[in-house]
């Protein structure tokens, strides 16, 4: 049996899984609820992916695996570490943007820790991108493009931070029927002042 077959069960489950969870959240979507989407049975979801939380890890995976592809290239491409960390970033914001559920399910769900039950790891591709963009910021922090004052983690969580929360607005903005809060090209911008911020230049207190 194909398990990439787009008609067959397992590819149904991802489908159903991902609209499901970004619409309703994870807690508030049955195993029932999935599989009725699906057009199949509960133990086709044990057998593919033993279970609820093994079908969200399953869909991050494999939504972010081919992403982090188009990462590797956009790093390849950058004129400057600066533009690489830029291309980074605004490379997912515009995958968010063109995929709301996917948007929904790293901001909402992707990062919970279920107190008293299984913990839902993050994905494999999930924690690469975060180390892609932390490899980039040390060889910013190295050749003078970032400040050597914060470490490469703090940079990449202030940076994914910033991005994040903006992001985080347009899908409850799209979720409420609301006006859009952010532009893409508005969180662009935001994040460029924030890397020119975070470079070599001594700040105003620091020139005294």
């Amino acid at each position: 049996m194909d398990l990439n077959d787009p008609h067959g069960p397992r590819q149904r489950l991802l489908v159903s899984g991902k609209e499901l969870f970004a619409r309703h959240g994870y807690d508030r979507t049955s195993t029932s609820a999935i599989t009725r989407g699906a057009g199949t049975s509960e133990s086709q979801l044990v057998r593919h992916f033993q279970g609820k939380a093994g079908l969200l890890e399953a869909i991050l995976e494999e939504s972010f695996a081919p992403l982090n592809q188009q990462l590797q290239a956009v790093i390849t491409d950058a004129a400057s570490t600066r533009d690489a960390i830029l291309g980074i970033i605004s490379t997912v914001v515009r995958a968010f943007d063109k995929d709301l559920d996917l948007a929904s399910l790293c901001l909402f769900e992707g990062r919970r820790v279920r107190l008293g039950q299984s913990e839902i790891s993050q994905p494999r591709a999930f924690l690469a991108f975060g180390d892609l963009l932390r490899l980039v910021i040390r060889g910013g922090r190295q050749d003078g493009t970032l400040s050597d004052r914060f470490r490469d983690s703090a940079v990449a969580f202030a940076l994914m931070g910033a991005a994040e929360a903006m992001v985080r607005e347009r899908v409850i903005a799209h979720r409420g029927g609301e006006e859009t809060r952010f532009s893409v090209t508005e969180i662009t911008e935001v994040l460029e002042a924030m890397i020119a911020g975070l470079s070599g230049v001594a700040a105003p207190s620091e020139k005294h």
